[in-house]
């Protein structure tokens, strides 16, 4: 009667599965409603996620795009996601028992002949197969959020890197607008000298400000090369790939800024790492109260035995192999998993903390960045075209020197590249506050 009831759960324990689909399915559906896009495990449809991401490329790469195709292709991040497939395997293998053990021994001597054989099971792991594998459970359930954690914090550095390119090929195209003109004043002024109309001052200040605006070039082509290869890392690409396009400017500021109400409660509810250390304390605390039903027995061990001799009737029985408590009585163990847990009640409380802090500094600096972005577009840029336009028909009334049209010119210049700067710091601001809040307050992307 006991061996019929044993014997499904011997069945059953050979039949979990080892595939990492089913834990990356799970993570794949949790990154899809949080950032919009699914990863996929790199495995026998490489092929069609290589025409995909091919498919991505021939057009100008957006932000969203940027992140579809480092989710896809980038393999460190398929090394990371595989992490469910161990998580899976150790989940399985908590339902399998140990191999049962068979013994045979034969000796003869004096004409006699004596073999004994036996076959014994892990009674102990039978009896604590439940245990095991809701302990498994819970370490797969902590390994998927980890992996979503980093799928996502990914996802959000390959946007972070999508911004600093784009600025940085809008700030070249700028530098070089900045070098013709300053080229052209140069020349300018060089007529102006030669005719006696201009000091060599003059001449050798705008031919300064045109090095220096040469110089802008070099530095804004040196940051584009910077930005493109970190993009291209995140994105996963080499090759004929690392040709792709960007768009020539940054999305434009929004029409206004989110405003969003509980923060923090936000955060503690989102993000993954609060989620990932809650569910590691809950596991421990678990695990301690089967260390606790386990710490006088650990190895027990049931079997069948025979035996039969020359001459004699074949005798049979059972062994039972129980190991005895005299020099470890368990309580180094329970200590330890006391000691884990509390570890980990305070890595709860930790992250909290973080999480909290974090979210009302992102927030604060996405709202500064965006008033400072805004500031910029309303204020700096309309006052300096004014003065370009009323600086110009002064001059061509013949009330303003070439020197002031040149001197305000440069000004200019620099109001643009600090305008292109403040809107690149607000998307930055932007990135970094979805991930404080543990993913974007809502769809829009830039």
């Amino acid at each position: 009667m006991r061996a019929a009831l044993l014997l499904p759960l011997l069945v059953l324990a050979g039949c979990a599965s080892t595939s990492p689909q089913e834990g990356a399915d799970a993570v794949a559906t949790l990154v899809q409603q949080r950032l919009g896009v699914a990863p996929r495990l790199a495995g026998p449809d490489a092929q069609a996620v290589s025409q995909e991401v091919e498919a991505l490329l021939k057009e100008p790469v957006s932000i969203d795009a940027a992140v579809r195709i480092a989710l896809l292709n980038h393999p460190g991040l398929q090394a990371t996601y595989w992490d469910v497939g161990v998580a899976q395997a150790d989940l399985a293998q908590a339902a399998r028992l140990r191999n049962p053990a068979l013994g045979f021994s034969r000796l003869s001597g004096h004409g006699e002949v004596e073999i004994e054989r036996s076959i014994g099971f892990d009674l102990a792991g039978l009896l604590t197969m439940p245990l095991r594998q809701r302990m498994e459970a819970r370490r797969a359930e902590s390994a998927r959020l980890s992996v979503a954690a980093a799928i996502e914090g990914h996802a959000l550095a390959t946007r972070k890197a999508w911004i600093e390119a784009v600025a940085a090929g809008q700030s070249l195209v700028y530098a070089r607008q900045v070098n013709v003109a300053a080229d052209a004043s140069a020349e300018l002024m060089g007529r102006m000298a030669k005719a006696g109309n201009a000091s060599q001052l003059d001449l050798a200040r705008e031919q300064a400000f045109h090095a220096e605006a040469a110089a802008g070039v070099l530095r804004a082509q040196r940051a584009l090369d910077g930005a493109r290869e970190h993009l291209t890392r995140q994105l996963g690409l080499w090759g004929a790939q690392a040709g792709y396009t960007l768009p020539e400017r940054l999305p434009e500021l929004p029409a206004a800024p989110r405003d969003l109400a509980r923060i923090e409660q936000t955060a503690l509810e989102r993000r993954l790492d609060v989620q990932a250390a809650r569910v590691s304390a809950e596991q421990l605390a678990r695990d301690l109260g089967l260390t606790r039903s386990t710490r006088f027995v650990n190895v027990l061990d049931l079997g069948y035995h025979n035996k039969s001799e020359t001459g004699s009737a074949r005798a049979n029985g059972y062994e039972v192999g129980l190991e005895l408590p005299l020099f470890d009585w368990g309580g180094a163990r329970v200590a330890r998993a006391e000691a884990l847990y509390m570890q980990a009640v305070y890595r709860v409380r930790d992250a909290a903390v973080n999480a909290r802090s974090e979210a009302r500094e992102s927030y604060l600096g996405y709202r500064a960045s965006y008033d400072l972005a805004r500031h910029y577009r309303d204020e700096v840029i309309p006052l300096r075209k004014k003065i370009a336009d009323e600086t110009l028909l002064r001059y061509n009334g013949m009330l303003a020197s070439p020197f002031e049209l040149l001197a305000d010119a440069r000004e200019q210049a620099q109001a643009v590249s600090s305008t292109i700067d403040a809107l690149k710091e607000f998307w930055l601001a932007d990135c970094a506050l979805e991930g404080a809040l543990g993913g974007r307050p809502n769809k829009e992307t830039p």
